[in-house]
């Protein structure tokens, strides 16, 4: 579909999106962080940030497999066949990661924020540089595909500042699906990224493609050490306690 939409539009719902996303945070703060997450400044941040994003990733998660949905095309032509609502979709979700990108750098200094900041701006550039030539969108909403897991992980987050136990039920739901859609929402439309990459390398341009093949070659491990993760935390942390009960 050849959509002619206006640079200034874009960049003005961008603009939009980081205003909004701040003006949610500072809601926020009007008595909305529950008390077993008001046990220290940071926790209190954490609760806010965690949730900001809980939301970024239900409304593109579910609106980035809508896109596929209503123009099943854009999953093999991802470099010049989008629609406006793909289009606006990429633009949100700029304004959140700038608005995320700044929040962690001014409140968070731990090892992990690190990793994330690295995350936000491979992800801003990419997404930048997709809305400014205005090509690649479908590729870019096919990234915005793996926040359908997203949605599940920042679950996990909320329930550990809340102190909800690894063995509560509800916890171990969400894992289950955690782990479920991480294997369904990431790992294949990772693969399928990487994939359409190499086939399509004579049609992308040197620069792009360099850009391209290194921002998936390091999304793809922080993807892979974030699923051992998970998997250590969430599953294998029982095997460990029986074995060192059995050393004892």
């Amino acid at each position: 579909m050849d959509v002619d939409i206006p640079q200034k539009q874009g960049a003005l719902v961008i603009l939009c999106s980081t205003v909004c996303f701040m003006l949610a945070d500072k809601v926020l703060d009007c008595g909305l962080i529950p008390k077993s997450a008001q046990t220290n400044t940071l926790s209190q941040w954490r609760y806010k940030n965690i949730l900001l994003s809980l939301v970024h990733s239900f409304i593109t998660g579910l609106l980035s497999v809508a896109c596929f949905c209503w123009q099943p095309d854009m999953a093999v032509d991802m470099s010049s066949t989008y629609s406006w609502y793909s289009y606006y979709l990429v633009t949100f979700s700029i304004g959140y990661f700038i608005h995320d990108l700044f929040h962690m750098m001014l409140n968070d200094k731990s090892r992990q924020s690190y990793e994330l900041v690295a995350h936000h701006i491979i992800v801003v550039s990419c997404f930048g540089l997709t809305i400014y030539i205005r090509r690649y969108v479908g590729y870019s909403v096919m990234a915005l595909v793996v926040e359908v897991n997203s949605i599940f992980l920042h679950i996990r987050q909320i329930m550990q500042i809340c102190g909800i136990s690894r063995e509560d039920n509800i916890y171990r739901l969400n894992s289950i699906v955690n782990i479920a859609t991480y294997m369904i929402f990431r790992f294949p439309v990772w693969t399928w990224m990487i994939i359409w990459l190499v086939i399509n390398q004579n049609l992308v341009p040197l620069p792009i493609y360099i850009l391209g093949s290194i921002s998936m070659a390091i999304l793809a491990v922080m993807n892979i050490v974030l699923f051992w993760r998970l998997l250590r935390k969430d599953f294998l942390w029982k095997k460990g306690m029986g074995m060192h009960k059995k050393k004892e």
